[in-house]
Order: structure tokens, then sequence, then C-alpha cells
């Protein structure tokens, strides 16, 4: 069983798109951002888990859940993400959307 998550629990999504012809470059682009960003976003307190998927269909997504809105936000400082990872992924052609950061309001 999966203990359960704080009530002050919030999920952040960060998402884009890229021309699907690019997959296998922005895949690989992705693979090599995670050698540096795993330790990185780690070290941040409040963090329970964080996903990263690049869709073949042109999107990528990156979802952390977080014990706290103000932890969740540490990401938007985080340099690794917001300045080196994010620099890479857009010369590989990804767009980024606004980031969101929700409350949870049930799980499953």
């Amino acid at each position: 069983m999966t203990e359960p998550l704080p009530v002050t629990a919030y999920v952040r999504v960060s998402s884009g798109s890229f021309d699907p012809s690019r997959f296998a470059e922005v895949d690989a682009a992705n693979m090599r951002t995670s050698e540096y960003l795993i330790p990185a976003i780690n070290r941040l307190p409040g963090l329970i888990r964080h996903y990263v998927g690049v869709s073949p269909e042109g999107t990528i997504v990156h979802i952390g859940v977080w014990d706290s809105e103000e932890h969740a936000r540490q990401m938007d400082g985080l340099k690794e993400m917001s300045v080196v990872a994010r620099a890479e992924m857009e010369a590989h052609g990804v767009t980024f959307r606004p980031i969101v950061n929700y409350p949870l309001s049930w799980t499953n």
C-alpha cells in the first residue's frame, strides 16, 4: 500500500511541444539532461516524486509531486532546470507552455 500524500501536496506540471520528426533528438536530449537534473531535483526539500515523459507525438512533460506549494515553487529558481535544461531542450525545438502548480484535490 502507498502512503497517503499530505493534504498540502501540490502537483507541478511543466509541458512543451516539438516537431514529432525530432522525437529521437528530443528524447536523447531529455536523457542527457536527466544526468544533472535528477541530482539537482533530489536535493530540494519536499519532493515526493518526479516523473518525465517524451511522446513520439511531439510533447514532453515533467510532473513533480511536492509536499507543499512553497516546495513546488523551488523549481522556479533551480538553475539546472530553468536555465540549463530549458536552453538545451529549446535548442532541439521544444517550446514550453507556462508552468502550473496545482493543489492536490484527490488521488486514486
